[in-house]
Parts: C-alpha cells; structure tokens; sequence
C-alpha cells in the first residue's frame, strides 16, 4: 500500500534482538524477521510513524492487571516493546490497566519510547453532558499513571459529550501537553455520531472496531478518515473472541503464505493492516507469545485487493457462533 513505510530489517532486529535478549524467539518469526522489514504508518496530521502492531489494554490484559500477579502484563509488556511495537492503548475505563502499566512502563524503563493513547469519557450514565472538570480531573490522573509531561494521543471513549470533551482536549492539545486528539466507538449504533463528528471536529485519530467478518467501516467511516487526514487505531481485530471461534481448529488457508501469514492472528490482523486508512491495529492480550504472533502481521507482504476478497470468502464461508 502506498502509505507503508518500513523500518531496517537491521535497526528492526537489533531492537529486537538487543533489547530483548532474553526472549525465546520462535523459529517463524526469526526467519521473518531477517527477511522483512516491519510496516510503519504515518500519523496523517503529521507525517510522524508508528509500528502498524501495538498492544490492547482491554478484555485479558484487563483482568490480569486487577489480579495481585501482574507478572504477565510485565512481560507483555516487554515483548511487545522489544519486538518494536510502541502503540499502547489503554483507557481509565479498562479497570486496573492504565495504572499499572504506567508503573511497569516506568520500572522497565520503556516509558518514554511508548507511543501513550488513553481515553477519556465522564459523561453521565443517560448519556448527559459531561462535566467539564469531571473531564479534567480524569486527564490529569492519567497524566500521574502515565508519568509523561505530555501524552501522545486522548481520545473521548465511546462517543462520550464529544462538544464538551473534545473541546477540552483542544484546550490540553494547544497548550502543548496532549500532541494528539481524537474519538471512540466500536458501537455500531454510534457510527453515524461518529461521522458526523468526523465532519464536523479537527480530529487527529479515530478509535475503531474493524476485522475481516466485521467491515461496515469500510463504507463510509474509513473512506472519511482517509479524506479528512484522520488517523484510525483499529479495535477488536479478531471480533473480540468470535474469530477464534469461528476457525476453531482448522488450518490457516495455503494461500496466506503469499502475504507472509502463518497463523490465523497474522491472517486477521493483516487483512486489517491492508486497508490504507489503518494507521496502527492494536489487539489486546496478556500472553507474550501471542504478541509476538501479533506483531510478526507487521512483517513481510500485505494481501492485495484481489487477496482481500478471497480472505472474506474464506472467512464468510465459516459457521457462525
């Protein structure tokens, strides 16, 4: 696609080799990666690039940061960071995840290098007005957890009183301590809120739901970020669970060996990765192994137009759960 960069595969490996040293790489993905250069994107507001593969604090990370055991986001953490990946999405909202990956961040010393996108959303349960210091006051608790002077990217969280919240973000954004403002959904009842803002509001980013048997996007939303300059983070990649269980324990097709896809995670998340709207996909886990799978997608070729339908063929072929 014609927004793709690519960083060195020799700068990619000795990120990756050097800062994670004592990571047990798989076999697949080190031959990948000495082959393929990893898909950057640019922020369209600003030309500035971000690996195309971040890391969810949603859904299992969720969970596991609530538990008393949190060596598992640690280690998410650190694989996701090792192997290049720098978009961390988190949200007050996710419980526990916002915090304590700000303290794990800081311990590890990876805190600065993260590309920070939090959220912010206090309106009220009937959907009312949110309160302005409200609003405030969550921001500047995000700022303590995350422990950085200025946060990359706040987005308002499910289409919440975007006049009120964004406006604020304007006001953090023009004051030099947000570099970036943007909205949620992955309601399709919110979608024609969201195009409406879309028109209407200079946003940098848009948060969205969007996988291979989940493309409504596509028709309108997509298209209009790309007119508007509006970066998109795509959410729920893999229908939350429903594509793991609508693949069950079939192979991934032969055919995804000729975009460089050997899982069905990599099958998911590069169909995703191939719509030129997509600036960054970041799908949640608590698993090392499975964020190396995630960002192995970043490596190698991308499915064409052509491929694209054939991967919706396939996948609409499958039973529904």
């Amino acid at each position: 696609m014609s927004n793709n960069r690519v960083l060195s595969r020799r700068k990619f490996l000795g990120t990756s080799l050097g800062a994670g040293a004592a990571l047990t790489l798989s076999p697949s993905f080190l031959a990948l990666a000495q082959n393929a250069s990893p898909i950057m994107r640019p922020i369209p507001s600003s030309g500035q690039m971000l690996p195309a593969i971040g890391l969810g604090s949603s859904a299992t990370f969720a969970q596991v940061a609530r538990s008393e055991d949190i060596s598992a986001v640690r280690d998410v953490l650190q694989r996701m960071h090792s192997l290049g990946g720098r978009v961390f999405d988190t949200a007050p909202g996710y419980g526990a995840s916002e915090e304590v990956a700000g303290q794990i961040a800081q311990e590890l010393g990876i805190n600065d290098s993260l590309f920070w996108a939090t959220k912010v959303n206090v309106a009220g349960r009937d959907g009312g007005s949110a309160n302005p210091q409200a609003a405030r006051e969550q921001i500047e608790t995000s700022f303590e957890r995350i422990a950085k002077p200025v946060i990359d990217l706040i987005q308002v969280h499910n289409m919440g009183d975007p006049d009120t919240q964004l406006g604020i973000l304007r006001e953090y954004k023009e004051a030099g301590r947000i570099r970036y403002m943007g909205i949620t959904t992955t309601f399709p009842g919110q979608y024609d809120h969201l195009i409406e803002v879309m028109r209407s509001q200079p946003l940098d980013f848009i948060g969205i739901d969007y996988a291979v048997d989940n493309r409504d996007v596509e028709e309108t939303i997509l298209p209009l970020a790309q007119e508007r300059g509006i970066g998109v983070l795509v959410y729920a990649p893999f229908g939350r669970t429903r594509l793991w269980s609508r693949v069950g324990d079939r192979p991934v097709p032969e055919y995804a060996s000729e975009f460089d896809a050997s899982t069905w995670g990599q099958f998911f998340l590069k169909f995703v990765l191939s719509h030129p709207a997509v600036t960054a996909a970041t799908p949640s886990t608590s698993r090392p192994s499975n964020m190396e799978d995630n960002i192995g997608a970043m490596l190698g070729r991308l499915p064409d137009e052509a491929m694209r339908r054939r991967m919706v063929a396939t996948v609409d072929e499958l039973p529904m759960v």
